[in-house]
């Protein structure tokens, strides 16, 4: 999918999931679990293909120290307006996901969170973001991936199975499958979308 065109076009859907109580809540639910039912600060966090930072801000306010990445500008740009409207600390970097060692990223994140950008790559693509994102987690890491159901969508997202998924994360395990969206609109029932969140731990 081309992400530059669609934040060009005002096209981006994804970003109302967070006021879409199926899919956030369970997200934040897995999140919460990796909170341990401590209080903050939880660690680091990577919000991997960030756009305009919905879901960094949400983790920022649950008390987790955020770098969001991203390489679409304007998706940017609307992260940096969030941010100072949220009133949330939080680093923004202009990266892609299958190349973090060439920007100063970090390492050490424990929690590392995609809500759909490894369901759009193609198979170098895929194979490369899961060499860059093992690179930059912790030991213990957990890896929650936002996946489509495999399907022709045209230029939406081609989707990813548990399959996929374990096939490049070879150095993680899949510990986790969760319904991500329980009440589909019509529109994703048509197209199939299915999601699941697939968590991972560094094996």
């Amino acid at each position: 999918m081309n992400y530059r065109l669609a934040y060009a076009l005002g096209f981006h859907p994804w970003e109302d999931l967070a006021d879409h109580p199926p899919f956030a809540d369970k997200l934040l639910e897995l999140i919460g679990r990796e909170e341990k039912g401590n209080g903050p600060p939880h660690g680091r966090a990577l919000d991997l293909g960030t756009g305009s930072g919905v879901w960094a801000v949400a983790l920022a306010k649950r008390g987790w120290q955020v770098t969001g990445v991203e390489f679409v500008d304007r998706a940017l740009a609307r992260a940096r307006e969030r941010i100072v409207e949220e009133r949330v600390e939080l680093r923004l970097v202009h990266a892609d996901v299958t190349a973090l060692s060439e920007v100063d990223v970090g390492s050490g994140y424990r929690l590392l969170v995609d809500t759909g950008t490894f369901h759009g790559l193609n198979d170098d693509e895929r194979r490369a973001m899961a060499r860059s994102v093992t690179a930059v987690a912790a030991p213990d890491a957990a890896l929650i991936l936002d996946c489509f159901e495999p399907h022709w969508r045209g230029p939406l997202p081609r989707g990813a199975s548990r399959k996929d998924v374990e096939e490049v994360f070879e150095d993680w395990a899949v510990t986790d499958v969760a319904v991500a969206d329980s009440d589909p609109d019509p529109l994703a029932r048509v197209a199939r979308f299915n999601e699941r969140f697939y968590v991972l731990r560094r094996a």
